[in-house]
């Protein structure tokens, strides 16, 4: 059967700094084994109990992966669509497949423009702070779907 589990965290990188927070929102929500978080962060909730708090370390292959060097490319700007603006930061697609990685650009230098397809994760072991708030079968709806579902339903 599957189980829906929702928790709140705090995410901090290796230097302590808070990356990202559930404070303040609505708790995530995620099916068990479906994909939808970091494997090494799942595999510890799972253990957990409504209330239990715990503060969980993912190392990098466990999270968002090593980074791959291959991924990281230089281009020449005329090979972006004409007329479009290429800016440091602007993040993109090249192909439309399911997983097919989502390049950042890095930098500009005159026509190379340097792009990376790393998660910005990547190569980073996480740390989390943890609470358990929920722990509940998965509703014909959300196994239908593959994902869980918030408060009022369907969130796409």
């Amino acid at each position: 059967m599957s189980e829906v589990m929702g928790f709140h965290y705090t995410l901090k990188d290796g230097e302590g700094n808070v990356v990202d927070s559930s404070e303040g929102r609505a708790p995530l929500l995620f099916m068990v084994g479906s994909g939808q978080i970091i494997p090494g962060l799942e595999k510890e909730l799972e253990t957990m109990a409504i209330g239990d708090k715990k503060q969980v370390e993912v190392k990098a292959q466990d999270a968002y992966g090593e980074v791959i060097e291959d991924l990281k490319i230089t281009v020449k700007k005329d090979q972006f669509p004409e007329g479009s603006e290429v800016k440091v930061g602007d993040q993109f697609q090249v192909n439309n497949e399911p997983g097919a990685p989502i390049f950042t650009v890095m930098n500009i230098v005159e026509n190379d423009v340097m792009i990376d397809g790393n998660h910005p994760m990547a190569g980073k072991d996480l740390f989390f702070d943890v609470e358990i708030t929920e722990k509940r079968a998965a509703t014909e709806e959300e196994v239908a779907h593959g994902h869980a579902h918030g408060e009022g339903g369907h969130q796409h």
